[in-house]
């Protein structure tokens, strides 16, 4: 079994510990500026990265990021565990009972907000490819993943964002919660699919039979799987102990469910979500333990994982501000008509309607996680890489002021 040298363990944890501290640093600064801990832990990424440090001191980044071939290999393992974990921590948030209490409004709103930013995702780059970077392979199946990308929304940022409003309990925080859960769970499914069909993700299954696979993991695990869990987790709580059991044994559960996905030719951020979305449902998964494991993969796992994304391309070479301005037009256009529309038909006021869209619109890790997956498997270039980070924050960080202006626009007609 080959290990890593003593040189490339001094190194390994000295990465490690540079991004750590840059990511704490720069997550309290970007909290007293009132943003998301991951704006500032992706400037930390693209101040250690290419864009910066190895810009100005190309020693020092090639003496931390790229001296050691091995070390980078484990870095990366890393980081695929903290994504991995991370898809874990979002299907926590996914509360199946509430989407099913919210009816046809939830429904509405999920619908057309799922389809239609999916259509101006994938028409724009279908009809002008070159221009969103496109230069190889498929043009189908790129401008299907621009359409999954510009359709997914991110669960965590906007739960936080409605916590900072005090609307997560009212009847409009419920709804945008409920719509977001359904536009996921459906999203990340077809991003998986998307991974398939390049044979990127490939198993010796086929492709149909990794489809049937996976609408059967994913039906099986939120009706016969959770009901399982349910049973099981009380079991768990009472002869373990506790949290340290159930905390091992959900990890176990989490690494065993991307394990199963990745075996089938989807990719293992897909089984992570769906366990975790069986986990957090059940009853006996306490808000405690929930918050224990969000403490533990944000603090210590994601701000590796978006450190790295700094570490990935440099930001300036391939910063491309017509494009980025076309990403970001088109991902609000698509949200603000299709959760708009999808609230008015679900008796909504204009003014509440405007107010979903903006809080639907908040795209954060999840944006960025396809991202790095598209870059990596070679659907997309590093421009439209860079564009999608910048969109994933310019739309975390307005989704609060602008529901926030909406709703007070709406008293002011009422």
């Amino acid at each position: 079994m080959e290990k890593l040298s003593h040189s490339e363990v001094i190194n390994l944890l000295l990465q490690l510990a540079t991004m750590l501290i840059l990511a704490r640093v720069f997550a309290e600064i970007a909290r007293k500026f009132k943003q998301p801990a991951v704006v500032g832990e992706i400037l930390a990424g693209i101040l250690l990265g290419p864009t910066i440090l190895g810009g100005y001191f190309p020693d020092i980044f090639e003496f931390l990021f790229k001296s050691n071939p091995m070390t980078n290999i484990a870095l990366d393992g890393y980081v695929q565990i903290s994504v991995i974990l991370l898809l874990f921590i979002a299907g926590l948030e996914v509360d199946l009972n509430l989407v099913v209490s919210q009816g046809r409004r939830a429904l509405n709103i999920s619908f057309f907000g799922l389809v239609i930013p999916f259509a101006f995702g994938f028409t724009a780059p279908f009809f002008f490819a070159e221009f969103f970077g496109f230069a190889e392979g498929s043009k189908l199946l790129f401008s299907l993943f621009m359409g999954t990308a510009m359709a997914i929304s991110a669960l965590p940022v906007i739960v936080r964002t409605l916590m900072d409003l005090n609307l997560f309990k009212s009847r409009m925080g419920m709804m945008i919660v409920s719509a977001a859960m359904v536009d996921d769970i459906i999203g990340w499914m077809i991003f998986s699919i998307i991974l398939s069909f390049m044979g990127k993700e490939a198993s010796s299954l086929g492709l149909g039979y990794t489809i049937l696979l996976t609408i059967g993991f994913t039906g099986f695990m939120i009706t016969i799987g959770k009901s399982l869990i349910n049973k099981v987790l009380p079991w768990i709580n009472k002869r373990l102990a506790w949290p340290g059991g159930l905390l091992s044994l959900s990890l176990a559960a989490c690494f065993l469910a991307a394990a199963f996905t990745e075996f089938i030719g989807i990719h293992s951020i897909f089984g992570a979500f769906i366990i975790g979305v069986a986990i957090g449902d059940s009853e006996h998964m306490t808000e405690r333990a929930k918050e224990i494991l969000h403490q533990f993969v944000n603090n210590i796992f994601a701000p590796v994982f978006f450190v790295s994304i700094g570490l990935k391309v440099n930001f300036f070479t391939n910063f491309d501000p017509l494009l980025v301005i076309v990403v970001i037009i088109v991902a609000y256009a698509g949200k603000l008509i299709g959760c708009g529309f999808g609230s008015i038909r679900g008796g909504l006021d204009k003014w509440e309607s405007i107010a979903i869209g903006f809080g639907m619109n908040a795209r954060g890790a999840m944006e960025i996680i396809l991202g790095l997956i598209a870059l990596e498997n070679g659907l997309i270039n590093e421009k439209l890489f860079v564009a999608l980070v910048v969109m994933a924050l310019v739309t975390s960080m307005t989704s609060g002021p602008l529901m926030k202006w909406a709703l007070k626009k709406r008293e002011l007609v009422s």
